[in-house]
């Protein structure tokens, strides 16, 4: 290899201190934005300022945590409904259900997406090497110039490119990204609320299924006795073959409604295969009638609630996501500054290829600016103050819609508590009503038709009562979801732990 001569040394210094200039000018450069400042939006509603907050939910008046201390959810709140069943279904929902496992997927999604914009903070650096084999027409003016007609190109370049971030767009595309991958962790999350709150909704109507089924059980055997005895009072004389007909009838229509519940209860059991990711052909959970009392749920303080409802959380973070938006669209009006370089070898056999007199380079900068595009860019930055406004109208209504849940789900338990007590009443004076009615016939006092009537009613208000122990461990379920199931904002991953691999 050949040394340098001293005009490749000046021209070395002077490529050197061109470069060292157009760095400084980088640094500085790269501190100018246009993006507007990210500021969390404000619920315009005194009773959700965080500041302004009520001291406890409205419905919640009496409502008393489950243990002193205890006033937020923690970890798995399913547990608090003390089911060994329900405890293992939940644990499967995470690994199986595919809903999770798409969501979980668009996160990671999300996560490279902000690697890839975050490339842009670096220059591009290609290489293209190439040997180039020509013969050029004779009778062109390439040809004629030259005093042989083929010739060997060995060629060994390598070509960078930076855009300088003078006006803040690749910042405002990285921060996007990163408020959108947030996001996404925010969706993961709600959608794995969702499904366990689904599967526990679904298991505890099953469950009052299996008491509906126990319900009817009993009482298809108590109307099978009152059918005998009124059979053996036919054939005494004392009943009339019309009483004999309404106990079976009586007896019929209980065991048609016994039957439509097996029908339900295997949707239902098909529905919560699904969300555990298991065919339904070779899902089945054992019966098994249950009706323990919902447990106290740790309701917590107002002030707490945005800060546990993943839900919110993402819709803030679009709200980040939608405001840098607009810094990349306001960086359109401004020229794009792009440096570029190049350094190589280049020479007629491959013997000199990579020889020192053979090298090439150059270095520049250049400024790309739009000067007339029809109003689009214009066009682009309105969008993106209108998602702005939209993403901060979808927040505020997560907002309220998060207090609305806690404030329905607390009225609801309260209230279903006590009709279920006065339903408990009714149960017993249905049962002490249907006890005189059979004894008052077997006297010959009553008619069958007053014991038919008090049979309904007694297995009316059963029913009743087993529907409304349904109604509270739904809104148990409900509540919970509406807290945020023991999630808060810690648990949402940084703009660093989402940039990341």
């Amino acid at each position: 290899m050949k040394r340098m001569n001293q005009t490749d040394v000046v021209s070395l210094r002077q490529g050197a201190w061109t470069a060292a200039g157009l760095a400084v000018v980088i640094a500085l450069l790269n501190g100018c934005s246009t993006g507007p400042k990210y500021r969390a939006p404000i619920v315009k509603a005194p009773a959700v300022y965080k500041e302004a907050a009520p001291e406890a939910y409205k419905e919640a008046d009496g409502w008393k945590t489950a243990q002193p201390g205890d006033e937020t959810l923690r970890g798995k709140w399913w547990e608090l409904f003390d089911d060994p069943q329900l405890n293992a279904l939940q644990e499967r929902v995470d690994i199986s259900n595919q809903n999770i496992i798409v969501a979980e997927a668009q996160f990671r999604q999300a996560r490279a997406l902000v690697r890839a914009n975050r490339a842009d903070f670096y220059p591009t650096l290609t290489g293209s090497p190439s040997i180039t084999r020509t013969h050029p027409s004779p009778n062109s003016s390439t040809g004629q110039n030259i005093s042989i007609s083929t010739f060997t190109d060995f060629s060994l370049p390598f070509d960078l490119s930076y855009e300088v971030d003078v006006w803040g767009r690749v910042r405002s595309n990285v921060a996007a990204s990163r408020a959108n991958a947030q996001a996404s962790a925010a969706d993961l999350e709600t959608m794995r609320l969702s499904m366990h709150a689904e599967l526990a909704s679904d298991y505890f109507q099953l469950r009052a299924l299996d008491a509906q089924k126990r319900l009817f059980g009993a009482t298809v055997a108590a109307y099978e006795k009152a059918l005998q005895l009124t059979i053996n009072r036919h054939k005494g004389g004392v009943a009339s073959g019309a009483d004999v007909a309404q106990a079976e009838t009586q007896l019929e229509t209980t065991r048609a409604q016994a039957t439509d519940i097996g029908l339900q209860r295997a949707q239902l059991e098909h529905a919560i295969a699904l969300l555990v990711g298991e065919p339904a052909s070779t899902f089945s959970i054992p019966p098994s009638p249950s009706t323990a009392p919902p447990p106290q749920i740790p309701v917590g303080l107002p002030s707490e609630l945005l800060e546990r409802r993943p839900d919110v959380a993402g819709a803030e973070r679009r709200v980040a996501l939608a405001n840098a938006q607009i810094g990349v669209a306001k960086a359109a009006f401004f020229p794009a500054l792009t440096l570029s370089g190049s350094f190589g070898f280049q020479a007629a056999q491959i013997a000199s290829w990579l020889s020192w007199p053979s090298h090439l380079w150059s270095i520049g900068p250049a400024l790309a600016l739009t000067i007339f595009d029809g109003g689009r860019r214009r066009a682009v930055s309105d969008q993106a103050m209108a998602g702005y406004d939209e993403s901060v109208a979808t927040y505020r209504q997560t907002v309220l819609t998060a207090f609305q849940e806690v404030e329905d789900n607390l009225a609801a338990l309260r209230i279903l508590a006590e009709e279920a007590e006065i339903q408990d009443a009714a149960v017993k004076a249905a049962e002490r009503s249907l006890s005189i009615s059979l004894n008052q016939y077997q006297g010959g006092i009553a008619t069958y038709l007053q014991v038919i009537s008090a049979q309904t009613a007694a297995l009316s208000n059963e029913l009743t009562a087993v529907e409304i122990w349904q109604r509270r461990m739904n809104a148990s379920v409900l509540l919970t979801k509406a807290l945020g199931g023991g999630w808060d904002l810690s648990q949402l991953p940084s703009a660093r732990e989402v940039t990341s691999k």
